[in-house]
């Protein structure tokens, strides 16, 4: 049986062959006025385009990266079509987009995500230091009331969860190995990211 998606794709390509089959019928026909032939012409364009362009966004958001649970109740991560692995976490009841990063040592929050979950980020004292790809930034260590990651039925539920957030240009806030480290396994299997608890 298909799903929401895949039965989206499969009007997107039925709306593309109808479209391409018209665009030939039409061209060979002779008995109608060249301007009507070609208004019509350019609107079968005009749909073919805007169908293609509808089916290549549902393929994209096919590979985003998703967050799923296995039937042994591991938490499983599929790597987005960039090659990273993004994860969704409520943060003090707010959700976050993180990018998983075993390079860092922590939970790291930009400025923007630090913001959106209540801290000030003008306020807190940047004592530690980070090295990146473009140099040292300073870091301020902080304490989260709770992180939930949530997939599926199961919720697991973390508090007083130690974190840094980042004085630098972050783009995205960075899921570390702080925070992994609570599962009792981690694994990378082709595509996707294993966590076990």
């Amino acid at each position: 049986m298909l799903d929401g998606d895949q039965i989206t794709q499969l009007i997107y390509l039925v709306v593309l062959a109808a479209v391409l089959l018209s665009y030939f019928v039409i061209s060979r026909q002779t008995g109608i006025g060249t301007f009507l032939r070609h208004s019509f012409l350019w609107g079968i364009i005009f749909v073919g385009v805007s169908s293609a362009y509808g089916l290549w966004q549902d393929v994209a958001r096919s590979r985003a990266s998703s967050v799923t649970v296995s039937g042994s109740g591991e938490v499983v991560i599929r790597a987005a079509r960039d090659g990273h692995f993004h994860v969704t976490l409520m943060i003090n009841a707010v959700p976050v987009k993180l990018i998983v990063d075993t390079g860092a040592t922590q939970l790291v929050l930009s400025q923007a995500d630090a913001t959106r979950i209540g801290l000030d980020p003008d306020s807190l004292p940047y004592l530690g230091q980070g090295r990146t790809a473009n140099g040292n930034v300073g870091l301020a260590r902080v304490v989260l009331s709770e992180v939930v990651l949530a997939a599926d039925d199961l919720v697991i539920r973390d508090t007083d969860v130690p974190a840094f957030v980042n004085d630098g240009q972050l783009d995205v806030s960075l899921l570390g190995m702080g925070y992994l480290r609570r599962f009792a396994s981690i694994r990378i299997e082709g595509d996707q990211l294993v966590l076990a608890r």
